[in-house]
């Protein structure tokens, strides 16, 4: 593949992507360009939101907000199971111009459009099974003779801020839950890939929700201004640790669901299944081209295998595809843009100007980073500490599983974690003390199921998704109390 860092392709047929407003398709007035990474040819154009289209979009979603409220769960159950529908008989289209705005391998954005209308009928399920609990007051002489329950409504607005990892998936995991729970949504899609949220908000048009339940907002204008609003009354965001700080600066009072960034440890201890733990490193750490909070970073290896392992997992990473994100044989594609590919390229040569080796890969041709493997590391790298958001692992060895488990913990990222192992008291050691969100027994951090609570302890995030957690998130408690 030649270079292609500077010189983009211009086509001549260009879809402009529209906003949805108060349940019309409107036209922007200013748009910007959303570039085919791998190819960096012009992909579509997309609306760049005003101040004032915000303003237009909180308001529609004020108008609706009682209606969806007042939804029967079963339509609401009802309207996310069509959803659902339209998304799986669309999902080859969808996926298609996901791998087109990303650069994601097509095998990955056909995965995960099997995952995204699941996660709409989790939704739908949930929908019907939002229920309080009954509180017993006469366990107390101040509250003998009278009932109380608990009871969840609606929070009122939501605000969604959603990536282009996963973009599909991540906000079914956002619209899914926020209108099983009867709330009414301003979306602010990401950037990198307005085309593919566009074609997922067409199916839940047909689908039939009403006007104003779903709006969606395009560009980098409006989502700092959006989390500031008060009409806004809960903000779930999926990003940067970075962002996501400053959203819950700018929240104030307001309740917010954040899930982070993290630096995916992964722990082969000297019992593990050498072969089974190598290759499941080296897939996890460059799915999706290593662009997930989740991606395997930081792998520690108990020193008696340590050899081994390195040897089997220069093997699984050297088998890997690296080339056209639409040829199905591909692995890995581009990252999402040159200035991300030349960032990881930037860490990766820190690390080897500071003693680190790099035992395959390092290089980068455009947007494509080849998977690289970097030894002799220490946790003053940026490779090592800092969340690399691509392809790229770390090995070190130790002896002592203790100060693996303080150095993971101690760490101001928390989100997923792995270890490999045949003992159940090091599973159990590490699953009680090692500080983050989710714990993987015999896999790495990589790993979601969409109905599972997931989210990140620390700096990687606040609260937790899965839609029958999101919906606790998105709804408010309410104690009446009856004097009989």
């Amino acid at each position: 593949m030649t270079s292609i860092d500077t010189q983009v392709r211009v086509e001549t047929d260009v879809f402009t992507v529209p906003m949805l407003i108060g349940g019309e398709w409107r036209t922007p007035s200013s748009t910007y360009d959303v570039i085919d990474p791998y190819r960096q040819a012009l992909a579509c154009r997309a609306p760049a939101s005003t101040l004032a289209e915000l303003d237009d979009a909180l308001k529609a979603a004020l108008a609706a907000k009682e209606k969806v409220a007042a939804m029967p769960a079963y339509e609401r159950a009802a309207l996310l199971r069509e959803a659902a529908r339209i998304v799986g008989e669309r999902a080859h289209d969808i996926a298609h111009t996901m791998t087109l705005e990303t650069g994601k391998a097509i095998r990955d954005s056909i995965a995960e459009m099997v995952r995204a209308p699941e996660t709409l009928l989790l939704s739908a399920e949930e929908a019907v099974r939002i229920a309080g609990e009954h509180i017993p007051l006469d366990s107390s002489p101040i509250g003998h003779g009278k009932l109380a329950v608990m009871l969840r409504f609606p929070v009122g607005i939501v605000a969604a801020i959603t990536p282009f990892n996963s973009p599909v998936n991540l906000a079914c995991h956002k619209l899914g839950p926020a209108l099983a729970a009867g709330n009414a949504v301003v979306l602010k899609a990401p950037p990198q890939c307005p085309w593919t949220i566009h074609k997922l908000i067409a199916c839940f048009v047909d689908a039939g929700v009403p006007a104003g339940f779903i709006n969606v907002l395009y560009g980098h204008e409006v989502g700092p201004a959006l989390v500031r609003d008060e009409r806004v009354d809960f903000i779930t965001f999926t990003g940067s640790t970075r962002a996501g700080a400053e959203i819950k600066k700018a929240s104030g009072l307001r309740r917010v669901a954040l899930e982070l960034g993290g630096i995916g440890p992964a722990i082969v201890h000297e019992d593990a299944d050498v072969d089974t733990a190598a290759m499941l490193c080296a897939r996890n750490a460059t799915r999706l081209a290593g662009q997930s909070c989740i991606s395997v970073q930081n792998v520690h290896v108990h020193e008696k295998i340590y050899d081994a392992f390195i040897t089997r997992l220069v093997e699984e990473v050297k088998k890997l595809k690296v080339g056209d994100p639409f040829d199905e044989a591909t692995d890995i594609g581009s990252v999402i843009d040159l200035s991300a590919a030349k960032r990881i390229e930037g860490t990766i040569g820190e690390a080897v100007a500071a003693g680190a080796r790099a035992l395959t890969g390092g290089k980068r041709d455009g947007a494509v980073v080849e998977p690289t493997v970097l030894v002799d590391v220490d946790v003053s790298m940026s490779a090592v500490c800092h969340e690399i958001f691509g392809p790229m692992l770390t090995v070190r060895r130790y002896s002592n599983l203790d100060p693996v488990i303080r150095e993971i913990s101690d760490h101001h990222l928390g989100l997923q974690g792995g270890i490999f192992t045949k003992s159940l008291e090091v599973a159990m050691k590490v699953a009680k003390t090692m500080r983050v969100g989710g714990v993987i027994i015999n896999g790495t951090s990589t790993w979601r199921s969409d109905q599972m609570p997931y989210g990140g302890v620390k700096d990687s995030g606040i609260g937790r998704e899965g839609p029958h957690y999101a919906i606790k998130e998105m709804t408010e408690q309410r104690v009446i109390v009856f004097n009989l």
